[in-house]
């Protein structure tokens, strides 16, 4: 009886210890420049399925993703982001996605750029 217990959780042990995680992290940059571009970036992750959290930086332009491997990839998030009008340090968004945003968040003018660092 002991040998069949033991034999048990040995068994329950190694199936555990060999699951697999189906959860990633990754970091990506994704240029903007405030708070309406936060909520517009985070806002087209969640829209992807697989993703269960995305918080982007205004400071750090980083975006922290948790995301679930066997329903999407980077790939997917990158091209979701860049449908929204922001690039990131893997794809550009079009021309058309970009001028869709905000004037506030025209990330790429210069003088944009400068009116958010004060």
């Amino acid at each position: 009886m002991k040998k069949i217990i033991a034999l048990i959780v040995l068994l329950f042990v190694g199936i555990t210890s060999f699951s697999q995680n189906k959860n990633a992290k990754a970091t990506i940059e994704v240029d903007g420049v405030c708070g309406m571009c936060k909520n517009r970036i985070e806002k087209a992750c969640f829209k992807i399925k697989g993703v269960k959290s995305a918080i982007w930086s205004i400071e750090t332009h980083e975006l922290q993703l948790i995301y679930n491997e066997e329903k999407t990839n980077l790939n997917e998030i990158h091209k979701g982001i860049t449908a929204v009008g922001h690039d990131t340090k893997e794809l550009k968004a079009t021309d058309e996605a970009y001028a869709t945003v905000h004037p506030c968040c025209k990330y790429r003018d210069e003088e944009v750029i400068d009116d958010h660092k004060e």
